[in-house]
């Protein structure tokens, strides 16, 4: 049994599904369980269309509400006709934009937007694609069954992150999909949506469609999971920035993970730990050209000591420096916990025995976070600057490879540099505008190619 998790792009319009359903024929006899996303751009004019809807803005909010009506049904007609189907499947797409046209008109009188509340419209997207992918795979022949991910992803309720509980999760997939697959049929979910025990719909957050699949292939100890996208596979460093990358044809977990976390935009960053843990291959292809090698994520890739290179901007820098931190037993675990009660994840970390930098890319919560880290001593806080991760499961073992990457950066400016406890990723901070530079010309060293 695989799980077949199919991307935004995947399942963007008509021919793009029709593509879709031509995957999941081809693997029929692996005993899919298919996930997908909404249609591609739905997600974000679902927040849009709320967040108009609460400002005030009640006629555009509805406006782009009908603009998405117009799509999916037109994306119905296109793929089922005008039969009994397709106006039984159009009827259920226009009971939910019935839905999200009422909800707007809600948050027009209350006039603010809750997290409970965006999480019940931006689930929307995977509720409207599910069933057009399921009516889709039937008409080809293929034996579908839609299954309503909230029945199978439960979460906490932690709106628009919610944490997954595996040990339901597992329980939930035994009892909603593992009987669907022996009696030989599909099962199909939107990826990115939950609920909470108490039937409260959740969200995963942003590019939560993999990590669902994740979670469900560990929960059914799957054989493989698939994620389908629009690009090859993994790649050396990003094709919009760097010129001349190459295709990752085998990598490892943890180098997949680093990547994941520190720019790549192919998968999602928590999508790699629930394969980890149950040592589920993961396999990333391209829907646009299936033919392709793509990219195999395992155990037992090579260890190179450099993999590939990623890049991200906007991240923040806060420095805390006081002489009272010097031998202090205790003041590291302080501070991250004011970061733990505010909600907010740090990427890099480099330490003193008076002062400790770290990086943060989500500043929603960082006044809460300065503020309560004044307790500690002073406090600065640096915007603009941006991570290049060199990343490579040998790179640890290389001094002439961290010695070459620092050469070949120049006089670039460094804020802060860090190797990671398991020597797979050396992280250089930077001036954001020097990002891309710097992979430019550290791609240029270890790939080859010009470099800026």
């Amino acid at each position: 049994m695989i799980i077949a998790k199919f991307g935004g792009t995947s399942v963007a319009d008509a021919a793009a599904i029709t593509r879709t359903v031509n995957i999941v024929r081809g693997c029929v006899d692996r005993q899919p369980v298919v996930v997908v996303s909404a249609l591609a751009g739905t997600t974000n004019a679902l927040i849009a269309a709320a967040e108009q809807a609460a400002t005030g803005h009640l006629v555009t909010a509805i406006a782009q509400v009908e603009a998405m009506r117009d799509r999916h049904l037109g994306v119905v007609t296109e793929l089922l006709g005008d039969g009994d189907e397709a106006l039984d499947i159009a009827a259920e797409e226009s009971m939910l934009f019935d839905e999200l046209a009422h909800l707007a008109e809600a948050l027009s009188v209350l006039g603010y937007l809750t997290p409970r509340s965006l999480d019940m419209i931006s689930s929307l997207g995977e509720q409207l694609s599910a069933p057009i992918v399921t009516a889709a795979l039937r008409r080809a022949g293929i034996d579908a069954e839609l299954v309503d991910g909230r029945d199978v992803m439960i979460t906490d309720d932690s709106y628009g992150r919610a944490e997954p509980i595996p040990d339901l999760i597992a329980a939930a997939a035994r009892e909603h999909l593992a009987p669907l697959i022996r009696g030989g049929k599909v099962p199909v979910l939107g990826g990115y949506i939950g609920a909470t025990e108490s039937g409260v719909t959740t969200t995963l957050g942003r590019g939560g469609s993999d990590y669902t699949a994740s979670l469900i292939g560990a929960a059914m100890e799957a054989e493989a999971i698939e994620i389908w996208t629009d690009v090859d596979g993994l790649l050396s460093a990003d094709p919009r920035v760097v010129q001349g990358v190459r295709l990752i044809e085998h990598i490892r977990f943890d180098e997949a993970a680093e990547l994941a976390s520190f720019g790549a935009k192919v998968l999602h960053p928590n999508t790699i730990s629930p394969a980890v843990k149950r040592g589920i291959p993961v396999f990333i292809f391209n829907s646009l050209r299936p033919e392709g090698v793509g990219t195999r994520i395992t155990f037992d890739a090579p260890r190179l000591p450099v993999r590939a290179i990623a890049g991200k901007n906007n991240v923040v820098v806060v420095k805390v420096r006081s002489p009272r931190m010097l031998a202090a037993p205790g003041a590291l675990r302080a501070i991250f916990e004011v970061f733990e009660r505010n909600r907010t994840s740090v990427d890099v970390v480099a330490t003193s025995e008076v002062s400790v930098s770290l990086t943060v890319d989500d500043d929603l919560h960082l006044d809460a976070v300065v503020a309560q880290l004044r307790a500690f001593g002073d406090v600065s806080v640096e915007r603009g600057r941006g991570i290049v991760a060199l990343v490579g499961a040998g790179l640890g073992e290389s001094s002439p490879t961290m010695a070459a990457a620092l050469t070949a950066i120049g006089d670039v400016r460094l804020h802060m540099l860090s190797l990671s406890a398991t020597g797979i990723n050396l992280t250089l901070i930077v001036d954001g505008d020097q990002v891309k530079p710097v992979m430019q010309r550290l791609h240029a060293q270890f790939f080859g190619g010009v470099p800026a």
